[in-house]
């Protein structure tokens, strides 16, 4: 009996040892990506594209074939180490993981995500990318609704030169669900359902858009709450129960295409990714604001 319980005892603490390594390679994964996407943001002479993360063991690493080189982690040692171009053939030890993660963060730098600009993020979400996937996702949990201009979930990185490059965004819900309100007749919601429905299904354009952003891909998984947005307008409404929160839940993919006009598209709002200028639809027309 004795030596049973023992054995349960160990294969408990393995199975804790197990658990704790996985929580560890996982917080080097994440570190890794955000060096990665932080140096190809930050030093785009070197890492000229969005590349996606490989793994041969020990390695966690991209390669950038514009530039010929190599950047990674190597995992026994939690080091970062670069091959190629100016490093020459040999992996060369820039620091370890630890100190440049540190370094990023108190710079104020933003190494979350390499082709979004993630400056006015809503507090709670957060952008994570792997090549030319971005993932975007409220971790589960229902955040303040932004504006309603606010729809692009993907704003381009502000750009120093014209490309002449524009880019319909357009996003395909794959799921949507409001709660928090109960109609007593059947059919009463459906005018502000339709209506969160259209705003969930928001185009959005970009003048000026780098070349590298025209096969993005963003998948969203979101949760908002939009208590405030709708207790007023539907509160007095006669047969409708308010059950605070309203969340509306949303899950969702944007693709791009290049289109030659931004202005002459079905889009919701247009940015200039050079100059920062932003126009919103209203009564069929573009209006800048």
């Amino acid at each position: 009996m004795k030596r049973q319980a023992k054995r349960l005892i160990l294969s408990f603490c393995a199975l804790g040892l197990l658990s704790n390594s996985y929580i560890a390679l996982a917080d080097t994964t994440s570190d890794t990506e955000t060096l990665l996407n932080w140096a190809e943001k930050t030093f785009p002479q070197f890492f000229k594209s969005k590349q996606a993360t490989q793994s041969i063991e020990p390695w966690l690493y991209r390669f950038y074939p514009e530039t010929g080189i190599y950047a990674g982690v190597n995992l026994t040692d939690n080091n970062v180490y670069t091959l190629g171009g100016p490093w020459g053939n040999n992996p060369a030890l820039i620091d370890s993981l630890s100190n440049l993660i540190a370094q990023i963060n108190n710079s104020g730098g933003n190494g979350n995500i390499a082709s979004c600009d993630t400056t006015n993020t809503i507090p709670g979400i957060t952008y994570s990318q792997s090549g030319n996937v971005i993932t975007v996702t409220s971790n589960g949990q229902c955040v303040t609704a932004p504006e309603q201009n606010a729809t692009n979930l993907c704003p381009i990185p502000k750009q120093t030169t014209p490309t002449g490059i524009s880019i319909l965004s357009t996003n395909t819900v794959t799921r949507s669900q409001i709660s928090g309100i109960t109609a007593s007749i059947p059919g009463l919601l459906d005018p502000f359902l339709n209506l969160i429905s259209a705003s969930s299904n928001a185009k959005h354009c970009t003048v000026n858009a780098p070349n590298e952003n025209t096969n993005l891909i963003v998948n969203s998984d979101l949760c908002f709450d939009i208590t405030t947005q709708l207790s007023d307008l539907i509160g007095v409404i006669e047969g409708i129960t308010v059950n605070p929160p309203i969340t509306l839940s949303t899950a969702g993919t944007y693709t791009s295409q290049i289109v030659s006009d931004c202005f002459t598209t079905d889009a919701a709002t247009i940015t200039d990714a050079v100059t920062g200028d932003l126009w919103v639809k209203e009564n069929g027309s573009f209006v800048k604001k």
